[in-house]
């Protein structure tokens, strides 16, 4: 058993405190302490016994069960508790050792001084024997740990010895049942009640966590900590017991130790101690001037009551140092282990050990300023409560995590140790913090004032750790319910949430567009980044497993909300399609589907404009409102993320090269749409082909990058400029809106442009701000454009027919002859065609035209899109609408809902 948990209050404390109490209340403190103790006891094997404990005590229970926010929080706080405890043992001796000077009228500059000289004495060398490593500490333990318990039967034998006249001075009598009842009410005095008492002694049961502090030195941790620590809670706690009632049966709360104060025939006897003036002695003078002896006011009582004083000197000092040591040993050990998981960076220093036992010396060359600095005090009763307040916030989470883990079921909490109870752990956890403010109300607030910031501070940063904690596991039950709960509600108009589904290829490939995504749904709705990897199943496999993880991790590393999800097709469209139907999870699934503008699609080949195309087709099937962005510079950026690739994996090669390794050989294969074989060139080949572009080539590369975080940025004073030319069901209007309410584009102010009449422009302006104003939607800046109808210019008309021209199907004068060349070329636009949506199409340039005229400055421009009924409009005519209308344009966003409302007027 470890001397630890026989404290300092146990020679020189436990006697004032049942003075002050009452062997009534003050049963009630020990049991009250045995109560919290023995819940935590529970909750802390229940822990130990689901995994290998490892160094680093509670700090290592906690983190590893709530993860590191709490755990990094109260790791700090139970390191400091127990560097703080070193100075409560110290001082514990240093006040023993002084009371002995004083009997021998030895004082070197005053009773306060005295006492931190001696401390800091003592301290340094305890440092020295900590240092020295475990098996001298276990070697000391053990040798404090015989005296502790000889000291301890010295009490006990000494109430059975005849008390002498000089301890009857001093108020110590033999077993007497008036002195008994007397001490069985409280007696506060001063600015005393039983909390501020209860503070004062809870320390003395902290001890139960000497063992879990030293969990990395001990062989069996799980089989060794549970029954260790309770059998060690029910021997201190009736040894506690015991020896408190029996001086409470011997002892009076006030003498003067005088011998010559015995009754005497016609002076009365009254005052704090009226059972010895049946015992022949008269203290009365203890009601008007402070004595020095008694329960209340003797700190070294128990040196009085036991058979052989200096024993009880021995044993105090047992106590104390032992109590010291441990928390001398436990306090850098935690904090080394707190510092090696690295959750605060700037403590790292502390992390490294020393010697073949891995000592922790910085620590302990940190706990010993911390226990100087406290030393200084000087006051044991200013001390403990300090350290109380700590230890029950350590406790409070060690009940709480056992609480969490089982509360979570999740399957990985299967603790060995069955006799705990979740409830009673909750119970436990709640119990401390009340007994925290009832103590000292905003030293409770400061702790866990500090708690929380340290908490926040450990959320923000994010450690790079996965503990498999029960937050993560309650995370998982809440979500699935709460999906769950979903599913039983209807869809309502009010509760639209854009959840968007964005065609980025590899996350790294369109940055731009995952982050527009992003802007759109953070906290406002769902952002899932898709892939498709066109080519045979099985080797494409191995491929998109390991792009699950990396791409996930990338989003997570560079704080975009988003889910990245890929399927592997045989054929890229089919792809499209099955993330359409099967994105998401309930309630939570895609309603809109974002892409990128295919700006090649004059160089692509038939297949690939048909696939662009039929993805729109079937989003619109599928129920999916549609958004396609273009920017001037282009959205890919695949080419410099695989040359970045290349040029890492270059340097490896190299690096492996010169320090004469042969690399293995494996293929390295892209991330979007197909699988890219790199081939196995030589190094030298490699390095060329990753060498500098031409100088046109870098520029636009340049430009490419700045265009790619252009969204990520905080946005520039503008606008955000909204053609609103169809009604859609509202999303044309909820979207830029989201935007504004956007910490990046705040600075952003929303424009509108609507399609009106010459003669009714300010008709359709002012209805247009009344239905915003019903919407709820704040736009002052409303433009009726009245001249939409117009013809384009010849110009306009012209760049538009050089754009379609390769892809004409012009009509001659033998009409069989035309016929079969439609047949074989279906996909070309016919001049039939043209003359159909001649309309439509002047429609698309004119707009080009006006967008210019108006929004060239714009930070971003909504469009509605023109839509392309199936199979009546060619893919390439419908492509070449969507390039005039977008064309030499700020980044153009083309959108069209599903035709369901998503705004509503009613609240």
């Amino acid at each position: 058993m470890h001397a630890e948990y026989w404290g300092v209050m146990l020679f020189i404390r436990l006697s004032w405190i049942f003075g002050q109490a009452g062997w009534g209340l003050g049963i009630v403190i020990i049991l009250l302490s045995c109560v919290v103790t023995t819940i935590t006891c529970l909750s802390m094997s229940a822990i130990c016994t689901n995994g290998i404990v490892r160094g680093g005590g509670a700090y290592y229970l906690i983190s590893r069960s709530l993860g590191p926010e709490f755990g990094g929080s109260i790791g700090l706080i139970f390191a400091f508790a127990n560097a703080v405890a070193v100075a409560m043992y110290v001082v514990g001796f240093a006040e023993t050792v002084v009371d002995l000077m004083k009997e021998h009228s030895v004082i070197m500059v005053d009773t306060l001084n005295d006492i931190r000289i001696i401390g800091c004495i003592t301290v340094v060398l305890l440092l020295g024997i900590s240092v020295a490593g475990m098996e001298w500490e276990a070697k000391a333990q053990l040798v404090l740990l015989v005296i502790l318990l000889a000291a301890i039967v010295d009490v006990f034998v000494g109430t059975f010895l005849p008390a002498t006249d000089d301890k009857k001075s001093k108020g110590v009598f033999n077993y007497n049942s008036q002195i008994f009842l007397e001490n069985f009410a409280p007696d506060f005095r001063g600015q005393e009640t039983f909390f501020s008492v209860f503070s004062i002694f809870f320390p003395a049961a902290t001890g139960i966590l000497a063992g879990a502090n030293i969990s990395g030195d001990l062989k069996d941790p799980q089989a060794a900590i549970p029954k260790g620590t309770l059998l060690a809670i029910l021997i201190t706690g009736v040894t506690y017991l015991g020896v408190a009632i029996c001086v409470s049966a011997c002892a009076v709360r006030d003498a003067t130790g005088n011998v010559t104060d015995l009754i005497t025939p016609g002076v009365p006897c009254n005052g704090p101690a009226m059972a010895a003036c049946e015992l022949g002695y008269n203290f009365s003078s203890c009601a008007t001037t402070k004595c020095d002896f008694g329960l209340n006011n003797n700190n070294q009582l128990m040196t009085l009551v036991s058979a052989f004083g200096p024993l009880i000197i021995a044993g105090t000092f047992s106590a104390t140092l032992s109590s010291a040591l441990a928390s001398l040993v436990s306090a850098p050990k935690v904090f080394q282990a707190l510092c090696k998981d690295n959750i605060y960076k700037a403590l790292h220093f502390f992390a490294k050990g020393y010697g073949k036992n891995n000592e922790p010396i910085r620590g302990y060359i940190l706990t010993f300023i911390i226990s100087v600095a406290f030393i200084l005090i000087g006051d044991l009763n200013v001390i403990a409560p300090i350290i109380s307040n700590f230890f029950l916030a350590s406790y409070a989470l060690i009940n709480f995590s056992c609480f969490h883990a089982s509360y979570a079921k999740s399957p990985g909490w299967r603790p060995a140790y069955k006799y705990y109870n979740m409830w009673l752990s909750l119970l436990g956890a709640l119990l401390c913090c009340v007994v925290m403010f009832i103590i000292n109300w905003w030293a409770a607030l400061l702790t866990y004032a500090i708690e929380i910031l340290l908490y926040v501070y450990v959320t923000v940063k994010k450690p790079d750790v996965n503990w498999g904690s029960s937050k993560q596991a309650v995370s998982f039950v809440s979500a699935v319910s709460n999906a769950l709960d979903l599913m039983g509600i209807e869809d309502h108009v009010k509760n639209f949430r854009p959840q968007i589904l964005a065609m980025t290829g590899s996350v790294r490939d369109r940055p731009a567009l995952l982050d527009l995504a992003n802007s759109l749904t953070k906290n406002y709705g769902l952002c899932l980044s898709c892939e498709v990897f066109v080519g045979p199943r099985s080797e494409a496999l191995e491929e998109i497993n390991a792009c699950m993880e990396k791409n996930q991790l990338w989003l997570t590393k560079t704080k975009r909300k988003a889910f990245y999800t890929a399927v592997a097709c045989e054929d890229f469209r089919a792809g499209a399609e099955s993330l359409l139907q099967v994105s998401g999870l309930g309630r939570m699934k895609p309603n809109t589907l974002l892409m990128g503008f295919k700006s090649n699609w004059r160089n692509s080949s038939k297949e690939t404009v048909q696939c662009y195309a039929g993805i729109m087709h079937d989003a619109f099937d599928f129920e999916l409102g549609v958004l396609i962005l273009r920017m001037n510079h282009g959205l890919d950026m695949s080419h410099i993320v695989e040359a970045e690739e290349e040029m890492l994996k270059a340097a490896k090669e190299q690096q492996t090269l010169e320090s004469g390794m042969t690399p293995n050989g494996g293929k390295a294969k892209g991330l979007f749409r197909k699988s890219r074989k790199h081939s196995q060139q030589v190094l030298t080949t490699r390095v060329s082909v990753c060498g500098p572009p031409p100088p046109q080539i870098a520029k636009m590369n340049e430009q490419l990058m700045e265009a790619s975080v252009q969204f990520k940025n905080k946005q520039p004073k503008g606008t955000i400029d909204v053609w609103w030319m169809f009604d859609d069901g509202g999303l044309t209007l909820l979207l830029p809106y989201i935007l504004t309410t956007r910490k990046k584009w705040k600075d952003c102010k929303m424009r509108i442009f609507i399609a009106g009449q010459p003669e009714r422009s300010e008709l359709d302006k002012e209805e247009m701000r009344a239905l915003l104003q019903k919407f709820r939607i704040n736009c002052t800046d409303i433009n009726v454009i009245d001249d939409i109808h117009m013809p384009p210019r010849s110009e306009s008309l012209k760049k538009f027919e050089e754009m379609i021209e390769p892809f004409r199907l012009h009509k001659s004068r033998d009409s069989e002859q035309d016929e079969d060349r439609q047949k074989e070329q279906p996909w070309k636009i016919t001049d039939e065609e043209l003359r159909t949506f001649e309309e439509k199409t002047n429609l698309q340039i004119r707009l080009n035209e006006l967008l210019l005229a108006n929004s060239r400055a714009a930070n971003l421009i909504f469009v509605s899109l023109p839509i392309a009924r199936k199979e009546s409009i060619s893919d390439y005519l419908y492509m070449a609408w969507l390039d005039i209308l977008t064309q030499n344009l700020p980044p153009t966003l083309l959108i069209r809902g599903n035709h369901k409302s998503v705004l509503t007027f009613y609240s």
